[in-house]
């Protein structure tokens, strides 16, 4: 009942992450309307986005829900906001998030100037594969070479944390005092329209029942 009419194909589905369908414009007002939509008072919600918003800046790929959901945990905040939250790394933001926080990490380690985006994503890249082969190496009884990823979390993975933690402090505190009005805003308005609607509907069954007197 649910279900597609039409069956989107794997590249259909890979090509709407980066770009989804009717544009990211449409799809950021989708998921604020979402947001503003949840069961829950606007102080919880926007704690779950800024939750969300952390979990973004860390590069723990993967696990952005799962750090998200735990963030909102901690914080007493909407869990379901928090999940919702973690798509503000988005494709458009992305790069701009690991780009910043592998420069600063780079830079509290003392380490100079940092890789670029591009590298970045090709060092994680190259890593995962050395990382299977190299337990290929100890299932097959071979010599797994750990120079590489020991290179790899030290000019990459350790920057990145370092520098998006702090990153997604002062960005998950901006997403909460930029969106609690907004949320409060919302809903308040929603409760207004609901409250004309249903008085609307008392006043039309009233008449009705007005006119069904003799």
């Amino acid at each position: 009942m649910f279900k597609r009419r039409k069956r989107r194909s794997w590249a259909r589905v890979f090509v709407e992450v980066f770009y989804p369908r009717g544009g990211w414009r449409r799809a950021a007002s989708y998921m604020g309307h979402r947001l503003s939509r949840l069961p829950d008072t606007p102080e919880r919600i926007a704690k779950g986005i800024a939750a969300g918003m952390f979990a973004s800046c860390t590069p723990f790929y993967g696990l952005h829900f799962v750090m998200a959901a735990l963030g909102a945990r901690v914080l007493g905040g909407n869990i379901l906001a928090a999940l919702l939250g973690t798509f503000l790394g988005n494709p458009i933001t992305f790069p701009i998030i690991v780009e910043t926080s592998v420069q600063l990490g780079s830079w509290m380690l003392g380490l100079g100037a940092g890789l670029h985006f591009p590298q970045v994503m090709a060092a994680f890249g190259l890593a995962w594969a050395e990382l299977w082969g190299n337990l290929w190496q100890l299932v097959t009884g071979g010599t797994p070479n750990w120079f590489r990823l020991r290179l790899f979390f030290s000019r990459v993975w350790l920057p990145y944390l370092l520098g998006g933690v702090p990153l997604g402090i002062v960005l998950g505190v901006i997403v909460y005092y930029a969106s609690l009005p907004l949320i409060r805003a919302y809903q308040t308005s929603r409760r207004a329209r609901l409250r004309e609607r249903f008085a609307a509907s008392r006043r039309a069954a009233r008449g009705q029942d007005a006119e069904g007197e003799p």
